[in-house]
């Protein structure tokens, strides 16, 4: 593992080990030049592929043909800020541990180890690369959508970012609640080459594998969302079997009518907007009136799904769902006059029914006397025949 260049006279030892360390000497003539080399060895659990919430672990190994000096040992980080990790070190300052934090994909990057010693002076950076597998999505995002819209849900991962070179698997998964039955929609597979391959796994509800998304990304598309197609959506990746996920709350608001069609003259109608699930305490939903009053606002009361107004007049209606006083999303409802001849037809039939009730309630007024007199008639006959037979006398013949 070593050679020596001619023109130079140089000593060149290649894959240096910890058991080169030692004093080199080099005799030319009467002439004699000694060379202490000191030799570290710093190495990273896992070959440096992590996921989140993982926890690293350094090793920083030292030789030397002289006493082993007590090193200084200073970490920095991708971004190049100091980190504070744990350290252990053992009796014979040959060895040192240090315990990093729990990671975070945004760690990913070239770290550097800085070793620092006043006797022997020692000043060497010793640099690693350490990946993290992970989303560039937040841990959980919520995504709004209007019933029959359509809706892309896309995850992006950093393995092409980081330049990740290990095999690694992942599935997407939907549940309506949660505690709800779980369905797998799509398994994936990424290759040490970076290729990546889908699978539909679900004909639960229809949706595409659009074909024109990015690289590094894992994307479903939904044509026409309903509302039961709410819910969450588990992206998961699965590396030297450990887990880590990215999940989408997908909320689904639709707005409906009591009574459907249009709104008769001097009726009422109450439009109904809500959505798919309880809204966090930042989020409300808000009714009004298109070119109204404030007289024509109703809000949602705290955590609640749904907000109903009644309204006695033709108009359009927008119902805004508000999350920290901006808009996601809106339905408007357009309330439509009925034509006048339904109008009529409906004042005449509320008319006709109304006397319709009428009669038969003097009907059964009426009944309900004649029934009542027969019922006494009976009564009075049924007196009369008991006396009798009770006063009834024999006269016989002599």
């Amino acid at each position: 593992r070593s050679e020596i260049i001619p023109n130079s006279k140089q000593l060149k030892v290649l894959d240096l080990r910890l058991s080169d360390a030692g004093i080199y000497t080099c005799e030319y003539g009467s002439h004699t030049v000694s060379i202490s080399l000191h030799v570290f060895q710093l190495t990273i659990s896992l070959n440096g592929h992590f996921l989140p919430n993982e926890v690293p672990e350094l090793t920083l190994m030292q030789n030397s043909s002289h006493p082993l000096p007590n090193l200084h040992i200073t970490l920095f980080n991708s971004n190049n800020n100091v980190e504070r990790p744990k350290l252990i070190q053992d009796k014979t300052r040959q060895k040192y541990i240090l315990n990093l934090k729990k990671l975070e994909a945004t760690d990913s990057g070239t770290w550097m180890c800085h070793v620092h010693s006043e006797l022997p002076l020692i000043n060497q950076n010793i640099s690693f690369d350490l990946k993290v597998l992970g989303f560039q999505n937040p841990d959980l995002e919520r995504k709004y959508a209007t019933a029959d819209s359509t809706v892309i849900l896309s995850w992006r991962l950093n393995f092409q970012k980081i330049k990740w070179k290990e095999h690694f698997t992942g599935q997407l998964n939907w549940k309506q609640q949660e505690s709800a039955t779980t369905y797998e929609l799509l398994d994936f597979n990424v290759t040490a080459q970076g290729e990546q391959h889908e699978t539909k796994k679900s004909s639960h509800f229809w949706f595409e594998i659009p074909e024109s998304k990015s690289e590094s990304t894992i994307e479903v598309k939904l044509p026409k969302v309903h509302f039961n197609h709410s819910g969450q959506y588990k992206c998961q990746l699965a590396y030297n079997r450990k887990y880590t996920w990215s999940k989408i709350e997908l909320v689904v608001m639709k707005v409906s009518a009591n009574p459907v069609g249009p709104l008769p003259r001097g009726a009422k109608m109450t439009l109904i907007c809500q959505v798919s699930s309880p809204l966090p305490s930042n989020a409300h939903l808000r009714w009004e009136r298109v070119n109204g009053t404030k007289m024509d606002v109703k809000e949602s009361k705290q955590h609640e799904p749904k907000v109903e107004v009644n309204v006695s007049a033709a108009g359009l209606w927008n119902c805004h769902l508000v999350e920290d006083n901006d808009m996601k999303i809106s339905l408007n409802y357009l309330v439509e006059e009925a034509p006048l001849w339904i109008s009529y037809a409906i004042i005449g039939a509320s008319v006709g029914g109304s006397m319709l009730v009428f009669g038969l309630a003097c009907l059964c007024i009426i009944s309900s006397i004649s029934w009542q007199r027969k019922r006494q008639r009976a009564k009075r006959m049924a007196r009369a025949r008991q006396y009798l037979l009770e006063n009834k006398t024999c006269q016989c013949q002599q």
